[in-house]
């Protein structure tokens, strides 16, 4: 009794905490002097709003996984009732576990994989919702699912059973879903006007943070700030930055922390009119001591195996979120790339030399620092793309400046007098 009743009271202090964290993010208005290394939900509601019961996010406060490689369940515990929706994904096997807006308060080690399970991510997706991808190394699917009231009235209890299956029984869950994905749908916009390039008109930059929601990219080795958290303080910044120069229009892919697919980004930049796509990174890498910046654009094959290994690695985002691969025919892919090589990639290349050049003596460089490799998200073929990795979160040095508001608003400033200068060129070329 004792015991249960100190379970009790921990479950209670732990949705006590929880319920803090809410009050916190739904407080929160975001601002661009927040700090960098901030890693939190946003929201623009102010804090006297009143805000409707079922908009009101729920908060997975505590969960636990126990299982072997043939039986593994998933036990989370919840703030208010869970509905949720199961959905199955292959190449690899996953499971999704679909949730409405959720804040997942959960301790590092608390859904760690294990049993059936090599991988298991949680966060947020388009549209209000949550997701919770569980990734196994062989066919696996729900066995059985409930939702209980916890005892005493501390909050709601989901348990997930699974198990492993035959290949042709997930084939068949495959095949008898009916279901699309939301953040497999691009978001339309309107096309901002005069978004025209050689005559003078506004120039638009589509500033894209990379990662978000779900997918948390890269850690820091001192401080465990997400990629995602970073890159949505930098892109901020050096929207503010290219905003202040005159004909200019910087917009954001994602102003906040939601998961868009490598798709969506590229189409979000192509429905605003961009002239010009900076997609920006933080990664890390095994080796600790490398460090820097570095400017990618596009090519079918990678400058070196360190732009090879860091493109796959990107290139994974939709996977991480649980998406289904929907590749184009080998035929689309190639004209798409061939489209990409012939008419934009002169302009990436000019850009990133820019880019690199307003670095020198003022940012420390990477090796070589214009590489290129096949990164997805600078796949539009009418809008010239570089992808910036501003440095490498498994850098000590590297770390503290990326976190740092004073150091991202000099970088910032930096690229943005590189657009000017690009901008210049194409103008001066009537291009």
């Amino acid at each position: 009794m004792r015991v249960e009743a100190a379970k009790r009271r921990s479950a209670m202090h732990r949705l006590a905490g929880a319920a803090c964290l809410l009050a916190g993010i739904l407080a929160f208005v975001p601002a661009p002097s927040r700090a960098a290394g901030a890693d939190v939900p946003t929201a623009s509601i102010p804090a006297d709003a009143s805000i409707p019961a079922d908009k009101v996010p729920l908060v997975a406060y505590s969960g636990r996984v126990a299982g072997d490689d043939a039986r593994t369940r998933l036990i989370l515990d919840f703030d208010k009732r869970p509905e949720i929706s199961v959905h199955y994904v292959a190449n690899p096997y996953r499971i999704l576990i679909d949730l409405p807006d959720t804040v997942f308060a959960l301790k590092k080690d608390d859904v760690a994989a294990r049993g059936l399970f090599s991988d298991i991510r949680y966060g947020g997706m388009a549209a209000g919702k949550s997701r919770i991808v569980l990734t196994a190394d062989r066919p696996a699917s729900v066995v059985a699912s409930e939702v209980r009231k916890e005892e005493g009235g501390a909050g709601y209890r989901l348990v997930v059973d699974t198990a492993i299956v035959t290949e042709d029984a997930f084939a068949k869950l495959l095949s008898g879903q009916s279901w699309q994905d939301a953040a497999a749908v691009a978001e339309t916009r309107p096309v901002l006007p005069g978004a025209a390039t050689g005559d003078g008109g506004t120039f638009v930059i589509a500033v894209d943070a990379g990662h978000g929601g779900i997918d948390n990219g890269a850690q820091g080795a001192a401080t465990g700030t997400h990629e995602k958290a970073v890159t949505l303080a930098f892109a901020r910044e050096l929207t503010t930055a290219l905003n202040a120069s005159p004909a200019t229009k910087a917009v954001l892919t994602r102003d906040k922390d939601e998961f868009l697919s490598l798709s969506q980004r590229v189409q979000l930049a192509r429905n605003q009119g961009a002239n010009l796509l900076i997609s920006v990174h933080a990664d890390t890498l095994r080796q600790k001591d490398i460090r820097g910046a570095t400017v990618y654009t596009i090519s079918d094959k990678a400058s070196d195996s360190l732009a090879a290994n860091l493109a796959a690695r990107e290139n994974l985002s939709d996977e991480i979120a649980g998406m289904p691969l929907q590749g184009e025919p080998a035929e689309v892919a190639d004209i798409l790339i061939d489209l990409t090589r012939r008419e934009t990639q002169a302009f990436s290349i000019s850009l990133a030399r820019e880019v690199v050049g307003a670095f020198e003596g003022e940012v420390k460089l990477i090796n070589n620092p214009h590489r290129h490799a096949g990164f997805r998200v600078l796949t539009a073929p009418d809008v010239p793309s570089v992808l910036l990795e501003l440095g490498f979160l498994s850098n000590k040095d590297d770390e503290q400046l990326l976190l740092d508001p004073a150091w991202q608003k000099k970088v910032a400033g930096l690229i943005a007098e590189a657009v000017q200068r690009y901008r210049s060129v194409v103008i001066a070329n009537g291009g």
